[in-house]
């Protein structure tokens, strides 16, 4: 009996580690709970964290003895079958990822869950079976919770583990003496101007950058550990944050000369609280600066010109709307295939033409930046515009690509109120059918209703139809769409992306196309 017993033990935790996947992976999009970001999902979507097959647990509490086992040991074996027929029709945009960390993290919660076995497995009583069930079968419907937990103890490991790798970075870094180290921050665009700097600075320099969007105290020292080496001439870290002292925090490790700051908007309002903490929280970049240093700013942004700078640094400002900035670009000429822009330098009273791949008016400043900084560092009218012409497409940020016959403008790595409205621009000089697929704008805190309805606005003016991702997510675009008259029959509402592809297949027209805007991550899906 005691045997079986054991076997029973292992059918459960067979399960348990598959169901555990789930929320491992919440856990690890959510940040692991930083800001308490996965226990707020837990509550938020409380139906289904916790409403899964083995909530039916009590089924096998009517069965005794010999006979309780076996119901036990069938009952996870069926479940396990019926979830992962159910996980399987799932599609994560980006899957659980199997690191040192999850590692640590799932021997800590099994851990947890065999304590209140053991002393029933040494003193095995066949009486105290029914409770012994009744607590397992109940902690793995907790499984949320007991993940949060592992995560919780396990918190003293993970910051031995932070330490060493910081202080290894640390020492990589500080020894290259002649390194010249760009820290480049914003509410967005940080991604594509550091791509686009690594590009035209490699005409020059031997750079390297920080990888795909690795903004976080882990990411830099994963690139730093991993990647950079002794022949980098500049490295370009990425630096995001969701609160005040997260960039400040990066600065003091990477030491930055260099900043640049592309744009102050309202990615992240929610979890910032207001923009002016949005503004001071990107300026610890820029105040960090020494005062030999150089930062590179935007004269359009009025929330960079109005803030008393710190730092008595070199501020270079750069503008495509204003004459007076250090650098502006003018006669900005937008196509399918790409744009054209003069750029003017007011020091040497020099106007240079620039072509690039890229789409968008925030590319532009992107690019812009890039140049006042490259220029900065030496690099001629000419290298810069080699390096300009060179700057190759970000994924997923106003990405022009082919899906059949159908034009995808994918710009589904971020949408933000700025960003959004210049995409769908991007979308209106397009010649043909046009069509956008979006779930709408998040974490926006109480204005998410606001922007994204004047978000449903914009759409209704350039696009022929709508396919809108999440219908509760959605409502504030639909909104918006009524409100300026637009043809309900075009609006088409879908629960997954992934549903899109057939749609804008059977929507399409002889030339089309389609702006993806805004892919959610797993957390948010409907």
């Amino acid at each position: 009996m005691k045997y079986l017993f054991i076997i029973s033990i292992l059918v459960y935790l067979y399960y348990l580690i598959y169901k555990s996947r789930k929320s491992m992976h919440m856990l690890q999009q959510n940040w692991y709970n930083d800001g308490g970001r996965y226990i707020k999902w837990v509550f938020s979507n409380f139906k289904k964290a916790f409403f899964t097959y083995d909530l039916a647990f009590f089924l096998f509490l009517f069965f005794e003895d010999k006979m309780l086992i076996l119901a036990f040991s069938l009952f996870y074996i069926i479940v396990y079958y019926l979830y992962k027929r159910t996980i399987s029709k799932e599609q994560s945009k980006k899957p659980l990822v199997i690191t040192s960390r999850i590692k640590r993290l799932y021997v800590t919660m099994l851990i947890l869950y065999i304590i209140p076995m053991i002393p029933y497995v040494v003193g095995f009583d066949i009486k105290a079976l029914p409770i012994i069930y009744f607590i397992m079968a109940l902690l793995v419907c907790l499984n949320p919770f007991m993940v949060y937990i592992a995560n919780i103890i396990n918190k003293p490991i993970e910051k031995c583990v932070f330490n060493y790798y910081k202080n290894k970075a640390k020492n990589k870094l500080y020894s290259m003496n002649n390194l010249k180290r760009v820290g480049i921050t914003g509410s967005y665009g940080k991604t594509s101007t550091k791509n686009a700097l690594n590009d035209i600075l490699n005409v020059k320099y031997n750079a390297f950058a920080t990888e795909k969007s690795f903004n976080t105290m882990n990411g830099l020292m994963i690139s730093i550990n991993n990647k950079l080496d002794k022949f980098t001439d500049i490295f370009i870290a990425e630096m995001g944050a969701f609160k005040r002292g997260e960039i400040q925090e990066k600065c003091d490790f990477i030491k930055p000369q260099y900043g640049i700051l592309t744009t102050i908007g309202t990615a992240h309002l929610e979890s910032f609280g207001s923009r002016e903490n949005i503004q001071k929280a990107k300026f610890e970049l820029i105040d960090s600066l020494p005062d030999n240093g150089i930062a590179i700013l935007n004269y359009d942004d009025e929330y960079q010109r109005k803030y008393k700078i710190k730092s008595k640094c070199k501020k270079v400002w750069v503008s495509i709307k204003d004459k007076k900035a250090d650098i502006y670009a003018s006669d900005i000429k937008l196509s399918n295939k790409g744009t054209t822009f003069k750029c003017t330098f007011n020091d040497k009273k020099e106007t240079c033409e620039f072509e690039t791949k890229l789409l968008g008016e925030a590319n532009i400043y992107n690019i812009l930046e890039s140049i006042a900084l490259a220029y900065e560092l030496g690099l001629s009218l000419d290298q810069i515009k080699i390096g300009v012409k060179r700057i190759k497409t970000v994924e997923h940020r106003l990405e022009l690509r082919k899906y059949g016959d159908i034009n995808i403008i994918d710009d589904a790595y971020n949408s933000n109120p700025v960003g959004s409205k210049m995409a769908v621009d991007v979308l209106n000089m397009m010649d043909g059918k046009k069509i956008i697929v979006t779930p709408g704008m998040i974490e926006l805190g109480e204005k998410q209703y606001e922007y994204n309805m004047e978000f449903g606005r914009q759409i209704a003016k350039v696009c022929d139809e709508v396919i809108l991702i999440g219908e509760e997510q959605a409502k504030p675009i639909v909104d918006g769409l009524k409100k300026e008259r637009y043809n309900e029959k075009n609006i088409h509402i879908l629960n997954d992306v992934k549903d899109s592809f057939p749609l804008m297949k059977k929507l399409s027209g002889k030339t089309t196309y389609v702006l993806l805007e805004n892919d959610l991550p797993d957390i948010f899906n409907e």
